[in-house]
């Protein structure tokens, strides 16, 4: 629990949480240990949204995301504040190959995001003209970014389509699902796009340049961390600590309708109302436009443009003995350009030393499936999945065993897109939401896809729903009323 002067401590005033994902999870647990009363309402009979624990063949598996951004620092804050600090666990091998032009290919150190601050150490990931052609980019005039512009597009426009394709691409892809030609750079990538701009438009000076800020901060660390057992128990371990700090979480209990009166929110669903002084809406874009519709339409025409790509984890154990022709590293990406079923595939028993550990005799990788605009390979079946699978796996590695057990987990829906105007779309969905007295958004539609991200957009929206009235009547500031 923070303490009061880095947050204000509201002593009455119920606030409403619609969503049990990571972002309202975080929204309750910032409301319960600043003294809010806080109900969470989650739909399903699940917590956690796209982190989910699970097993397979005996062994705890992440079925969702499996590893959270450590250069943020919201969720491992979090993790430590609901008592997982000794849980966390830097990954044991980052080393990471791209399959391409039929062979795997170490990833290049220095880029970001894919975008390279020199044509070194390309070779074979690109062709010689395409190392070439970054080589040329003093050549070209300086360029003008505007308010944003397509990841895709700019990059191949400075450094050639290759970069795009094998490098930009599978990157992008592994965090959004997308398609680089149409995701936004400023959002998903803001640093680069803002030092690219400030370099005018040279995206070599602008990777260099970020590399030189983040070694100025002394970014030594870890990139990513993960949980002893899995970053899909980070979500009930939050929920213990809200219901600890008096906080109220119902599953199973979805919202039908919200409106608004001389007496605060009134939330109903099938089978109670409640009233709340504040709500948080920490739902998808199109559950958060239907649940708006009366009473902020512009912001629920605003969410129902939101577009959404899905994917499946396919998870499979192979015995250890069975799998020697596996390379060392945490696995490889695949650039979409090479026609390939799977986008990527991660090594758990590799690079988790947990995973290893749990699962003795046992060797566990997953394979995704599945980005934007590919939503027929999601109406495969399951079978078909794991043999497509073990097909691009066998001829990128020479992995021939067959698995003792596997497990297909889709997420349909799951991952936001962020296209070009992204970020000014955000604006126009908070700027009418703002007219509501007591109501804020957040989630993975807004601020970022990770999960610190989220986690820092449900701790913003109940910093400022503590701030707004009528929560702010009883309210104490640094001790003061």
């Amino acid at each position: 629990m923070l303490p009061s002067s880095e947050h204000p401590q509201a002593r009455s005033g119920r606030v409403v949480v619609i969503g049990g994902g990571i972002a309202g999870l975080a929204a309750a647990h910032r409301l319960a240990t600043s003294g809010a009363r806080v109900t969470l309402l989650e739909a399903t009979d699940r917590l956690g949204g796209k982190l989910r624990a699970g097993e397979i063949a005996g062994a705890p598996v992440d079925l969702g995301a499996e590893s959270m951004l450590a250069r943020r620092p919201e969720a491992v804050a979090l993790a430590r504040a609901v008592g997982l600090g000794d849980r966390l666990r830097a990954p044991a091998t980052t080393t990471a190959s791209v399959w391409t032009r039929d062979a795997l290919r170490p990833m290049p150190k220095g880029h970001v995001m894919g975008v390279p601050g020199s044509p070194d150490a390309l070779s074979g990931l690109l062709s010689a003209e395409g190392i070439a052609r970054i080589g040329r980019e003093r050549e070209l005039p300086p360029a003008e970014l505007g308010d944003d512009v397509a990841v895709g597009g700019f990059v191949a426009e400075r450094l050639g389509r290759e970069v795009v394709d094998r490098l930009v691409e599978p990157l992008l892809g592994g965090v959004y699902a997308g398609d680089a030609y149409r995701i936004s750079m400023r959002a998903a990538v803001p640093a680069l796009f803002d030092a690219a701009r400030a370099a005018g438009g040279n995206l070599l000076d602008g990777v260099r340049e970020v590399q030189r800020r983040a070694a100025e901060r002394q970014d030594t660390g870890p990139v990513f961390m993960g949980l002893d057992g899995g970053i899909g128990t980070f979500p009930p371990a939050v929920a213990d600590a809200v219901r600890a700090a008096g906080g109220e979480i119902l599953t199973g209990t979805p919202v039908l309708g919200l409106t608004h009166g001389t007496d605060g929110w009134r939330i109903r669903t099938d089978e109670r109302e409640l009233t709340a002084d504040g709500i948080v809406l920490a739902t998808p874009a199109w559950s958060a436009s239907a649940l708006l519709a009366d009473a902020a339409p512009a912001a629920a025409a605003e969410l129902a443009r939101v577009e959404y790509a899905s994917m499946a984890l396919v998870t499979l154990a192979f015995r250890s003995a069975d799998t020697a022709a596996l390379p060392a590293g945490s696995g490889f990406l695949v650039p979409p350009v090479d026609g390939r079923t799977i986008k990527a595939s991660t090594f758990s028993a590799q690079k988790w030393g947990w995973v290893a550990d749990s699962a003795p005799g046992l060797f566990l990788l997953r394979t995704s499936v599945g980005r934007y605009g590919e939503e027929e390979q999601l109406d495969r079946e399951d079978d078909d999945l794991v043999a497509a699978s073990l097909k691009d796996l066998s001829e990128a590695t020479g992995l021939s065993a067959r698995p003792v057990a596997t497990e297909v987990t889709r997420w349909i829906g799951g991952l936001p897109q962020y296209p070009v105007g992204h970020l000014d779309r955000v604006a126009r969905i908070r700027d009418a939401v703002a007219a509501l007295p007591g109501l804020r958004v957040c989630g993975a539609a807004y601020d970022g896809v990770g999960i610190p991200a989220c986690i820092g957009s449900g701790r913003r929206a109940a910093d400022e729903i503590v701030a707004t009235a009528p929560l702010v009547q009883g309210t104490v500031r640094d001790g003061r009323e």
